[in-house]
């Protein structure tokens, strides 16, 4: 039966070891640029380095942590270089065992890269440049409302329904099939958008019995639907989840005006549960929420259909570490979130849910 753990609302709050940790947070991050500047593993050392001190907090002497941090910091910017100097000595030895191309596949290589950009050409100008910034740019929601005076929420809003519009655009210019009723391009934009209003108001149902193409474009536009702007769904499988997780929660919480202190404390809990799923699940989802009651927040939750935890208590407990003592673990990242929840079924998964609150004032 599952097993469940979910402590009072004081033991999750910040104890002294995420306080010390989190005044670490500059001081880290100035010797990691110093060393690597604009390294696009520059986050990743800083939350690395973070992990490895929170794990040793509890046995590192007191007025030692900072000595410590520097130490440690110096030793996982050296394992970047020492991992990259192996990969460029033995970038001669990579053997593409990749199967040749089969013919038809440029063919329809090229008739997506085209169907794509008349999709494109197809969006006003506005809702173009925005999508491009965002999606191939990488610029986030805030970069792009301080550019046109808008707020990110908004932007936010636009860059979905320029989503909808551009995945409606796409399957047309795939099919080089034209609407053959006024009425089409409605409908498939409400279900695309997953609009259930504007569903009925168009009386999308009705038309996609009647109306063939419309009845082939909205199945795959229907799979995909729409994402709420205040909420974050990543597929884990990968090590490069664990980044994409990262990168959502700290997009959402900087949303709301967290601090950057928090937004890293935050980002280093999220890596690390997603890197559990990784490491002993092998694949799952992280969800990533904006909360507005009982007070504004994150809400994180990250769930897997692996092993199980057998021992919850166990899990939770200090000193405790999924990884040999070289990872964050269960208990560091319920020391860094407000609340903080497992439950657990050995042979079929474990759910982590946990939330960091906004600091008013």
């Amino acid at each position: 039966m599952p097993v469940s753990a979910s402590p009072p609302a004081d033991a999750g709050r910040q104890s002294e070891p995420p306080a010390d940790v989190a005044a670490l947070i500059p001081l880290v991050r100035r010797i990691v640029e110093a060393r690597v500047g604009n390294h696009p593993a520059a986050d990743d050392l800083v939350q690395e380095t973070l992990v490895r001190v929170l794990a040793a907090a509890s046995r590192v002497e007191p007025g030692l942590l900072e000595p410590y941090a520097i130490v440690t910091a110096r030793n996982v910017i050296a394992s970047l270089w020492r991992q990259a100097d192996r990969q460029r000595r033995n970038q001669h030895r990579v053997v593409d065992l990749r199967p040749a191309e089969e013919p038809d596949e440029q063919v329809l290589a090229v008739e997506e890269q085209s169907a794509v950009a008349q999709a494109l050409a197809r969006l006003s100008d506005r809702e173009r440049e925005a999508l491009v910034a965002h999606e191939v740019a990488g610029e986030d929601t805030h970069a792009l409302a301080s550019q046109t005076g808008s707020t990110p929420g908004a932007v936010a809003a636009q860059l979905n329904r320029s989503r909808a519009r551009m995945r409606v655009e796409y399957l047309l210019a795939l099919e080089n099939a034209d609407p053959p009723t006024e009425r089409c391009r409605p409908v498939l934009l409400a279900l695309s958008s997953g609009d259930r209003r504007r569903q009925r108001e168009v009386d999308a149902a009705r038309h996609v019995l009647e109306c063939d193409l419309c009845a082939r474009l909205s199945q795959p536009l229907m799979e995909r639907g729409q994402q709420r702007d205040d909420e974050v769904h990543i597929s884990v499988t990968s090590d490069a989840d664990v980044v994409a997780a990262r990168q959502g929660a700290r997009e959402l919480a900087s949303r709301l005006g967290f601090r950057a202190t928090d937004l890293t404390i935050l980002a280093t809990a999220v890596s690390e549960v997603t890197r559990n799923i990784v490491r002993f699940a092998g694949s799952g989802e992280v969800v990533v929420e904006l909360v507005e009651r009982p007070r504004r927040g994150v809400r994180v939750t990250a769930r897997d259909t692996g092993p199980g935890i057998h021992d919850v208590e166990q899990a939770l407990a200090d000193g405790y570490s999924t990884n040999a003592g070289l990872g964050l673990g269960l208990p560091g990242a319920r020391r860094l979130m407000d609340e903080f929840a497992v439950v657990s079924e050995p042979g079929h998964g474990t759910t982590v849910t946990m939330t960091k609150w906004l600091q008013e004032g």
